[in-house]
């Protein structure tokens, strides 16, 4: 079962698609936000095209554990998304993913300039396995 995970900001959302035994996440790219209807419409496609059975959205948590205003933004999006798709939608703890991509993409010795372009797709990798990994431990 393929899992697209979402990495939904204010300007971007970063994509991440796992393989078809749900072991492996991969980037697949970052939709440019324009507006919700464009947004639902551009993840339709991709999920359509993926065969994608299940979205994993990357909830902003603040370190207390509390729900702030970037993550009552997401909820929003969600309450969206579950009006248009029919697949099941559930959220995960995203605290520390934007820094753990960014440690890997210098790691990877990529320049500041191209890392800026890449930080959104990679935090939907960190993400959706961080998600898959939690999986196979539960089951």
């Amino acid at each position: 079962m393929r899992v697209m995970a979402l990495d939904v900001g204010d300007r971007n959302i970063g994509l991440a698609v796992s393989d078809e035994t749900g072991t492996i996440a991969m980037g697949l790219g970052v939709i440019k936000r324009t507006s919700i209807a464009e947004d639902i419409k551009k993840l339709k496609a991709i999920i359509e095209e993926n065969d994608i059975k299940k979205i994993v959205v990357g909830m902003p948590v603040n370190m207390n554990g509390s729900i702030g205003f970037q993550g009552k933004k997401v909820m929003n999006f969600i309450d969206e998304l579950k009006d248009d798709f029919k697949i099941p939608i559930v959220t995960w703890d995203e605290r520390l993913t934007t820094v753990i991509a960014e440690k890997a993409l210098i790691q990877a010795d990529i320049s500041r300039k191209k890392r800026k372009g890449l930080i959104d797709k990679m935090s939907a990798v960190v993400i959706l396995q961080n998600y898959l990994d939690c999986q196979k431990i539960v089951d």
